[in-house]
């Protein structure tokens, strides 16, 4: 996991805006969370809100609010939809993003793009352009790379293009002095613990890990405690064989029909929390107020 040093990345940051600056608050109070079905925080649901996930972005604004003194006002808007492409990222909700003048954002893009077999250094151009249009803003930039593929099932064939574009991540971080969550480093990840049934995203122990590690990037105490993995059950070939033909069944087959029909498990549905508002209370968004598309 990395945690910055306290005078780095100073300059992508409000002029008090040091994470170091205090062990038990920080100075962020506007967050704003843009990207696809890991940010939207797909395969964590909550039961008492039907069609809402949660997600580390949830988890991480709830720390953040629970940090930010009674006498002021934390909002966060989580814009991010399931299954859009870096473009679609950046054409619907970067301008929205901006007039929401946030002080710190999250983006995690391109992810879709390499699955779907494109160039890593190509996705990674055009990524730099809408982090470029982010970090004028001024705002903390928190900018992903992917977790390391090598064992999950469905995405272990493009570690290799995965690998390439992570190192693009970090040149593009450099540039716009943006902090990096080290996803390719935080190797718990490759439990199937950490893995939704769909094995394409991360479950709630998943997104939970992750959360905890964005706030150490970011140095903010937390109350998330670690997960400690239990050992695993043994299993023999014939109950793996058996629960590889259910996902796929289940799983596999229909996202290779999207992929073939070129239709995305986004399309009409809008952000879960598309203003910057109050994590608690009247303002947090029930489920009847979310587009189930």
């Amino acid at each position: 996991m990395t945690t910055p040093h306290p005078d780095s990345s100073t300059a992508s940051r409000p002029d008090d805006a040091s994470p170091a600056a205090s062990p038990t608050t920080h100075p962020w109070r506007r967050y704003v969370a843009l990207g696809d079905s890991f940010t939207e925080g797909i395969g964590d649901p909550v039961a008492e809100k039907p069609g809402y996930h949660r997600g580390w972005a949830d988890r991480v604004a709830e720390e953040l609010a629970r940090l930010t003194p009674d006498d002021e006002r934390f909002a966060y808007a989580n814009l991010a939809v399931r299954g859009k492409l870096l473009d679609q990222i950046a054409a619907d909700q970067i301008d929205p993003a901006l007039e929401l003048q946030p002080d710190l954002v999250s983006i995690c893009a391109g992810g879709n793009d390499i699955l779907r077999r494109a160039d890593p250094d190509e996705v990674a151009v055009r990524l730099d352009t809408a982090v470029e249009r982010l970090s004028a803003s001024g705002a903390t930039i928190l900018l992903f790379n992917a977790t390391d593929v090598k064992e999950t099932p469905v995405l272990g064939r493009i570690r290799g293009k995965v690998a390439i574009y992570n190192e693009n991540v970090r040149t593009i971080a450099a540039r716009h002095d943006c902090l990096v969550p080290d996803m390719w480093s935080l190797k718990v990840l490759s439990r199937p613990e950490m893995w939704a049934e769909d094995r394409l995203h991360f479950s709630p122990t998943g997104h939970h890990t992750i959360a905890a590690m964005v706030l150490e990037t970011l140095n903010v105490e937390h109350d998330l405690e670690p997960f400690v993995p239990k050992p695993l059950p043994p299993r023999n070939w014939r109950h793996a064989r058996a629960e590889d033909v259910v996902w796929a069944r289940t799983h596999l087959v229909p996202w290779v029909i999207r992929r073939i029909k070129g239709v995305s498990s986004g399309d009409g549905r809008s952000a879960k929390r598309p203003d910057a508002a109050p994590l608690f209370g009247a303002d947090m968004p029930h489920g009847s107020d979310y587009n189930e598309g």
